[in-house]
């Protein structure tokens, strides 16, 4: 009878668990969740508010780098901060090598070249942008337009989300995995971005902004170098030196 028991009892401990919920919560407070998409984890924080902006350098026009830095220069204002990525890919010196625009004012023009090196150049490469009333889209680089009602843009590339398909250049999960980020605009108009809790494919993160995210068009904003503040949660990334950021406000 006792070794009846026992047998029952080892059973038990070797039960695997049961399996994680698809959205968790990482904390009751701020905008970003926890999200287990294909067996893998992703942080994904929402702007419904659309209080985005984009921020390159400060006043002496030197790039800030680090969350840390962009806290200082804000001052109070750093207490409204909600979230805040890495939003594009940058030089030696932190400065955008595509298009950059804030408070109105186009910081880097567009950059058409479509035989680069590296991702930016991985065709068709885009812009996310927001406009002076707040809406935010996500377009090719060429589809793009200039217009007086942009407020806030970053270049970036490549796209992962075109029209509501994946990016066909991508193959379903690839060998070349980092952790990456990126950003897209859902049905409702809310601003998405998503960065990977471990490395990824590019395949998978564009299928995560297709499916679950729901958005028709995303942007990848960079890899290895990805970082996240998350206030509400105490996180502030600093493993890397970064380049533009994208910063959300509460109104």
């Amino acid at each position: 009878m006792k070794s009846v028991l026992l047998l029952v009892l080892l059973l038990a401990a070797c039960k695997r668990p049961d399996p994680a919920p698809e959205t968790t919560t990482v904390s009751d407070e701020g905008a970003c969740r926890s999200l287990l998409f294909e067996g893998q984890r992703f942080t994904i924080c929402r702007d419904p508010a659309a209080s985005l902006e984009v921020h390159v350098a400060g006043k002496d026009n030197r790039p800030y780098r680090s969350f840390a830095a962009l806290e200082h220069v804000l001052g109070p204002r750093a207490a409204k901060v909600r979230f805040a990525v890495n939003a594009g890919m940058f030089d030696d010196d932190g400065r955008p090598i595509g298009l950059a625009i804030a408070e109105g004012k186009e910081l880097k023009p567009l950059n058409k070249r479509t035989n680069g090196g590296g991702n930016f150049h991985l065709q068709p490469n885009g812009v996310f942008l927001v406009r002076a009333d707040g809406r935010a889209e996500v377009v090719t680089t060429g589809a793009y337009r200039a217009n007086p009602s942009i407020r806030f843009a970053t270049q970036s590339g490549p796209m992962l989300v075109i029209d509501g398909k994946v990016n066909p250049r991508f193959s379903r999960d690839g060998s070349s995995q980092y952790v990456r980020n990126g950003v897209g605009v859902d049905g409702a108009g809310v601003t998405v971005v998503a960065i990977s809790d471990t490395p990824v494919s590019f395949g998978r993160f564009a299928r995560l902004f297709a499916g679950p995210l729901g958005c028709r068009n995303a942007l990848y904003l960079d890899g290895s170098v990805s970082s996240l503040w998350d206030p509400a949660n105490a996180r502030m990334d600093s493993l890397s030196a970064i380049g533009p950021m994208l910063v959300a406000f509460a109104s």
